[in-house]
């Protein structure tokens, strides 16, 4: 489609200006929170009453407005210090993102039926209204089923013991997916966009249900959901994630029309990264599963796309690189080339999965994944913004800034000149734009031109010599006819980023990789003064076109001012490659639009008067350049006056860098003492207080064998996470031979047992291997030998710990997650034994009932600072202990982290791979991971602030369990630094309940 001359100069004109460019558009359509947010949005009562949220086959619709979402997943519940959620949100919507996806753990809220905690880590609420406060919208995804790698996909270890079948129309399972959609709901309701009182404007129903798609009881079950969160007040449009685009649960599949237009289409992506990105859309397959979305009336939607990739024990799938591993698989190239090729079929809904992926801490973790569910994401988990921000920022500023791009049609097709660049061309239907995304899928560099519509006409680009530049695995955009301020942009092979307006200048940033040659033609039938600062560019004017060209090559940031021509109003035009883009800030304020360049992080920005007001971190000594509206003489850092210098480009200078973090001396862990538990494998244990094992019947999917008289699962007996003790008397054992032990544990799980208090074993489930076929081999049969100087006339006792890592998850709807976990079956010379069981107590109020599990010590409080253990045995690190069972080693170690200084920091562990141990982890209390020594790959644990007290004392306890079948450590760990920064957020010590007798 071509854009008449006329149109065109209107488009760039006063007339249009409002319309064109974003700083008034986008501010107003921008989320806020209160009476203004930090891009000085309005949140009033007479904006909450007009407050809309819709969409039609676009885009989605704020207010009338279009906004593609461009969005990250975050979990709060895997990041237990709720300060530092405002740093991870502010550091996204730094970032160019302007939505964050988040689920709702149904466990994490609920140790109980009928009990929901939404307090201190626990609280929903307070994300919700920091992410509105960092002006980010809010998908809502709140289950009840959520996956996520996570113990039971979500489901409380307590559901896993009731009738129902759970994800289906069960009256049963209703009746507590209901309870918890009440009470997440509560939360929710209050913080939609629509009601005013935060940025929610989405909302998701079910999670990836592909199992009853064709069945009564889905279509009930769905449809039930829809009326619950309906009747529960939330009105904003809901959604379903399809796993893969199948075309599953499209509005009216499972109503008769009541979601009609309120109601999208959504599907999840995870194609390999060693493949090519796959078209969903424009330029995908036709059918049933065509159109953008397989849905041709609602906006393309993806509500998962693959930011990364989890890792599993063992390390199998990034061969032992650990999340380095996911991070370089997935990396900045791998993010430019899949996501705008989405882009490019249709998606405006865009959320990458993860963003930030954050700890598993606890026992949350699925059987198959670790610790760290660190993801190799665009933010790692120590929060630091990885190599992968920039092509966030850049596509997230460009969709922001340029309307052009919320409303695309596909265009006629076109060919580069080189074979490997694969071209998607597609065109604003009303505003006359074009865009063209070309793709490069072989592992060379291409070099071609490109035949383009223009206002001017049709023309090959670039005009100069040396033509255009694709990288090998790479994509990038080109555009044209588009407004650049008030001045009109015939075509560039730079990537259009942002721009803005303001009475005395516009703003324009273009981007792409250094050393790429780029051309910008704007239209200027007069000659213009074209001022280069801080690198080298070329600019020649054709009167006889009326064209302004300018060529450059990529490097660092090049600053152009364009004065006089055509307009009064001089453009600053920016050309910034990956590397200066990674500290380019746009901002979008009330007072107007700012640029800011050279911090690691601006996080706000505020114009009071003739002063701007920064804030933002320093990871080394930085240069600072800020361009704001003309009025500006003060730069305020962090709160303290920056002595600035006016500039070529007409910023403004720091006379000297801004500081960088000090340097931080960390203590070495020493004064560590030691304790030996596991007294239940004594015969003299008392056990009467402990749970007979007398269920016959059970909810579990996992069938009673035969010959067992009693259920032996430990979630029937109310022991749903953690470690569990069986113990059993043996009256006679004269002919005793072999003790066989049946149990399901989950990846790596593993049981020991003990007859007599005399070890006779461990036996452990598999680690698992990349191709996934271990990764369900959940089950297994111990058989041990009956010493035979222990065997004769009783009594004899039988004890026995099961290490259980988790709960299956449900994605098959098929209740997995009620697998059993624990002993399932146990016989002496094939004769069933009576049974007790123990596991974890009370749940503790403040930290939840995923923290703690069934050994002593934890049953014991030795984990909690506080705890006297000046009776322990000081030993020193390394410590070699050769006992099958638990050991407990505790220590204390003081910080002082200078005040301003975000440092992140983790607890590394480094021994021999042969030495067969694990270890549990807990800071002042908190279970912030699993060590396992000889299967890694994980060796550094983040230990969030907030828990840890970087200005005190902190209580370091660790649970070593050894086989006893090789000399098992620890090590003596280290403190490490993570990530250090001169900023950050305050943050706020985290509840952390010391230990009380009795």
């Amino acid at each position: 489609m071509e854009l008449s001359r006329r149109a065109f100069t209107a488009l760039t004109g006063a007339a249009a200006l409002t319309a064109a460019l974003p700083a008034t558009a986008y501010a107003q359509a921008a989320p806020g929170h209160g009476l203004a947010h930090a891009d000085g949005v309005r949140a009033d009562g007479a904006a909450a009453a007009r407050r809309t949220v819709a969409f039609d086959r676009y885009s989605l619709l704020v207010d009338g407005r279009r906004v593609p979402l461009w969005s990250g997943e975050v979990h709060p519940f895997r990041l237990p210090s709720p300060s530092l959620w405002r740093d991870v949100l502010q550091k996204m919507r730094a970032s160019g993102y302007n939505a964050v996806s988040v689920y709702a753990s149904w466990a994490y809220h609920s140790p109980a039926p009928g009990r929901y905690d939404f307090t201190g880590v626990r609280d929903l609420g307070r994300f919700l209204d920091l992410a509105a406060e960092a002006g980010l919208y809010v998908i809502a995804r709140p289950g009840p089923y959520i996956n996520a790698e996570t113990d039971g996909g979500g489901f409380p270890g307590w559901l896993a013991v009731t009738s129902g079948r759970a994800r289906t129309s069960d009256p049963e399972y209703l009746k507590y997916a209901d309870e918890w959609l009440t009470a997440v709901d509560a939360v929710i309701e209050p913080r939609l966009y629509t009601k005013g009182g935060g940025t929610v404007v989405l909302y998701q129903l079910e999670n990836e249900y592909a199992s009853y798609v064709t069945s009564a009881t889905g279509r009930d079950y769905m449809a039930h959901l829809y009326a619950k969160v309906r009747a529960d007040g939330i009105d904003v449009p809901l959604f379903h994630n399809d796993k893969g685009r199948n075309g599953y649960w499209v509005p009216g599949s499972f109503s008769t029309g009541e979601e009609s237009g309120r109601y999208l289409y959504a599907f999840d992506g995870y194609p390999s990264a060693s493949g090519n990105p796959p078209d969903w859309g424009y330029f995908g397959p036709g059918g049933a599963k065509g159109g953008s979305t397989a849905s041709p009336d609602t906006p393309g939607f993806l509500a998962e796309f693959a930011g990364g990739w989890f890792d599993c024990w063992g390390g199998a799938v990034f061969g032992g690189k650990g999340y380095a591993g996911s991070r370089a698989e997935r990396d900045a190239a791998y993010e430019r080339r899949f996501y705008l090729t989405n882009l490019a079929n249709g998606i405006k809904i865009h959320n990458v999965y993860m963003t930030f992926g954050g700890t598993s801490w606890g026992w949350q973790p699925a059987p198959v994944v670790y610790t760290s569910y660190d993801y190799g994401a665009a933010l790692d988990e120590a929060r630091n913004l990885t190599a992968k921000i920039p092509p966030m920022k850049q596509i997230g500023s460009m969709l922001a800034s340029f309307p052009d791009l919320a409303r695309l049609d596909r265009a006629e097709d076109t060919a580069a000149s080189s074979a490997d660049v694969r071209v998607y061309h597609l065109a604003d239907p009303e505003r006359g734009s074009h865009l063209y995304f070309l793709r490069n899928d072989t592992s060379r560099d291409a070099t071609c031109t490109l035949p383009v519509t223009t206002v001017a006409g049709p023309l090959t680009v670039p005009a100069a010599g040396g033509g255009l530049k694709v990288a090998a695995k790479d994509m990038k955009v080109l555009a044209t006819n588009l407004s650049l301020g008030r001045r009109a942009l015939l075509y560039s092979t730079a990537q259009p980023m942002w721009r803005a307006t303001g009475p005395e200048r516009d703003l324009a940033v273009l981007t792409g990789r250094p050393g790429d040659p780029v051309e910008i033609v704007l239209k200027s039938r007069l000659r213009p003064t074209v001022t280069t600062t801080g690198g080298s560019a070329q600019a020649v004017h054709d009167a006889a076109a009326g064209t302004l060209r300018i060529n450059a090559v990529l490097d660092g940031l090049t600053r152009l001012r364009i004065e006089g021509g055509d307009q009064d109003v001089p453009l600053l035009l920016l050309l910034a490659d990956d590397t200066a883009t990674a500290t380019l800030w746009p901002r979008t304020t009330g007072d107007g639009a700012l640029l800011v360049s050279g911090p690691a992080l601006v996080r706000d920005a505020r114009v009071d008067g003739a002063a701007v007001h920064l804030t933002g971190d320093t990871t080394a000594p930085s240069e600072l350049e800020v361009w704001s509206p003309e009025r500006i003489r003060t730069v305020l850092w962090n709160g303290r006056r920056v002595p600035v210098t006016a500039t070529a480009s007409g910023g403004l200078a720091a006379r000297s860098r801004l500081a960088g973090p000090r340097a931080l001396s960390l203590p070495d862990l020493t004064d560590w003492r030691y304790a030996p538990e596991n007294p239940e494998a004594q015969p003299g244990f008392d056990d009467t207080d402990w749970r007979v094992c007398d269920l016959t019947t059970t909810h579990s999917t996992t069938k009673v064998p035969a010959g067992q008289p009693a259920v032996l699962f430990a979630d029937d007996y109310g022991f749903h996470y953690g470690d569990v003790w069986y113990r059993a008397t043996v009256t006679d054992a004269s002919s005793a031979q072999t003790l066989a032990l049946t149990y399901q544990a989950g990846t790596l799980g593993l049981l020991m047992a003990w007859w007599d208090g005399r070890p006779l074993g461990t036996h452990r489930l598999p680690v698992p291997t990349k191709d996934q076929a271990t990764w369900s081999t959940w089950s297994d049969t111990a058989a041990f030998t009956v010493p035979a100087d222990l065997r004769g006339a009783g009594p004899h006792t039988v004890a026995v710990l099961v290490r259980r890592m988790a709960h299956e998850e449900d994605g098959g709807a098929n209740d997995a997650f009620k697998s059993a976990r624990g002993l399932t079956a146990a016989t002496l010379d094939g004769a069933p034994l009576t049974w007790r069981i123990q596991g974890a107590t009370a749940a503790d109020p403040v930290r939840g009932p995923l923290n703690t599990g069934g050994l002593y010590g934890e049953r014991h409080g030795w984990h909690l600072p506080g705890y006297p253990a000046r009776t322990w045995a000081p030993v020193p690190l390394p410590h070699t202990d050769t006992r099958q069972g638990v050991a407990w080693y505790r220590t204390e170690f003081p910080l002082s982290v200078d005040r301003g200084t975000d440092a992140s920091l983790g607890l590394t562990f480094t021994d021999e791979a042969s030495r067969p141990y694990r270890v549990q982890i807990f800071l002042n209390g908190w279970n912030l991971g699993q060590y396992v020594n000889d299967v890694g790959p994980q060796h550094t644990f983040v230990l969030p602030n907030g828990i840890l007290d970087t200005r005190g004392t902190n209580t370091l306890a660790l649970a070593v369990l050894s086989d006893g079948t090789a000399p098992a450590g620890p090590p003596r760990p280290a403190l490490t630094v993570l990530g250090l920064a001169a900023g950050g957020v305050p943050v706020e010590k985290v509840a952390s309940p010391a230990y009380r007798r009795g």
